[in-house]
């Protein structure tokens, strides 16, 4: 997901010292990692605390009960949603040091790994599980490249979801969620003028690009969003300079110390009432839920219509993997109904497979699998289902810059440039 600063780069540096150190040629316990007696399966994640934690708990879970013979190992590795992992996994890669399994976005994002030979296609193992009649052609068709398929998705999540603190918005009079950028402007105005200083909650990184691609999707609508990275939209032209600026007027509205927080960081005020409104994907709802939040409510990001900004959190497997059949077994239960349900019940996000049944799920969850129904998919830069890693890290840094000096024209200049250097790679 995400930018990479020094600071994490220096956690990374620490994790995989941890990491590495546990993850030798032998186990310990006199088994070697080889394909014969090796029964540890280490999936790698970052997937470290709240509802995400909770979502792989439940996964694990049914692995044992599936995959008795294998031993889960956890390779999580927390902070920076995600950003430290990557950093932690990029050197294992290198270091030809795989994890059993590692945690990747569907889409995009895995044409880096494809690209350098770094993870096995999976075609015969979805023909074998049934996954090619289990998951959406949508979603199949968005796995494929070049005719084969790399990874196995353990959900759907949407991005363009505005939470909001209930009892602040009653406080001030606001009963209806905002249906476009203007009467959300209005909504935030009213917020100001009952004492609330930052009606909108927000963190650094991938969060600010988050908000800023729901405001183009605002402005561009969901077509023109798309075409932003397929190139048949314009990144230099007049609809993004204006969805530069409304995403310039959004940042007035937020907190201050924006470039310092996590998601959790302003997710926090949302639930101490010093933020109105968030804009966070639905893994919020998970999140909320196993802190005993209660007092939230959630709408689709005003202006974003029946457009639902999608990502889906999946597992590969990598070549030279110590233990292949245990990453394989791990796989299946991960496509699997059960699996799914497992997981996804606890994540907050809804199933990829178009099997399960929508009563199965609370509230927030059966929402979104009617939306998803419906909706007009989108994809994510952030979150890796639109753009390469590359590209999320030019955009990325682009926006760290913006959210300290707000220039218009030099943000739209980076952004065509990122466009012009990694569509198409």
């Amino acid at each position: 997901m995400r930018v990479k600063t020094r600071a994490l780069v220096t956690a990374a540096g620490l994790a995989l010292a941890l990491v590495v150190s546990g993850c030798g040629a032998d186990d310990g316990d006199g088994s070697s990692n080889g394909s014969g007696g090796n029964k540890k399966v280490e999936v790698f994640t970052w997937w470290a605390d709240g509802g995400e934690k909770a979502g792989l708990d439940g996964l694990v879970a049914q692995f044992k009960t599936d995959c008795s013979q294998y031993e889960f190992v956890n390779g999580a590795v927390a902070g920076g949603a995600g950003s430290n992992a990557k950093q932690v996994l990029a050197s294992r890669l290198q270091q030809s040091d795989p994890p059993d399994t590692f945690q990747a976005h569907a889409g995009a994002e895995l044409s880096d790994y494809i690209k350098a030979g770094q993870i096995e296609d999976l075609s015969a193992q979805y023909k074998e599980w049934g996954l090619t009649t289990a998951f959406p052609k949508g979603l199949v068709d968005s796995l494929t490249v070049g005719g084969k398929i790399y990874s196995v998705p353990a959900n759907i999540h949407r991005a363009n979801v505005l939470w909001a603190n209930k009892t602040v918005l009653a406080n001030a009079g606001i009963t209806a969620p905002a249906k476009s950028l203007p009467e959300f402007f209005t909504q935030l105005d009213t917020l100001k003028a009952k004492g609330i200083a930052a009606p909108l909650a927000l963190g650094k990184d991938w969060t600010q690009q988050m908000l800023f691609e729901a405001v183009l999707i605002s402005d561009l609508g969901a077509d023109k969003f798309n075409g932003l990275w397929n190139g048949k939209t314009d990144w230099a032209g007049a609809d993004v300079t204006t969805a530069i600026n409304d995403y310039k007027k959004l940042l007035t509205y937020s907190n201050k110390d924006r470039d310092t927080f996590d998601w959790t960081d302003a997710e926090k005020l949302l639930m101490e009432g010093k933020a109105a409104f968030q804009l966070m994907g639905d893994w919020e709802a998970a999140d909320l839920d196993a802190k005993n939040f209660k007092d939230y409510s959630y709408s689709v990001f005003p202006g974003n219509g029946d457009a639902y900004q999608w990502l889906a959190d999946s597992f590969v497997l990598p070549k030279n993997a110590k233990n292949a059949e245990g990453t394989k077994c791990w796989l299946k239960t991960l496509g699997s109904a059960a699996g799914q349900k497992a997981f996804n019940v606890k994540k907050g996000s809804i199933p990829a497979r178009t099997d399960s049944v929508a009563t199965d799920y609370p509230a927030y969850q059966q929402a979104a699998i009617a939306d998803w129904a419906k909706g007009t998919p989108v994809p994510s830069c952030p979150h890796g289902s639109a753009c390469s890693q590359g590209w999320q890290g030019a955009v990325g840094s682009a926006q760290g810059k913006f959210s300290s000096d707000g220039d218009v024209a030099s943000l739209q200049k980076a952004l065509v440039a990122a466009a012009k250097q990694f569509a198409g790679k």
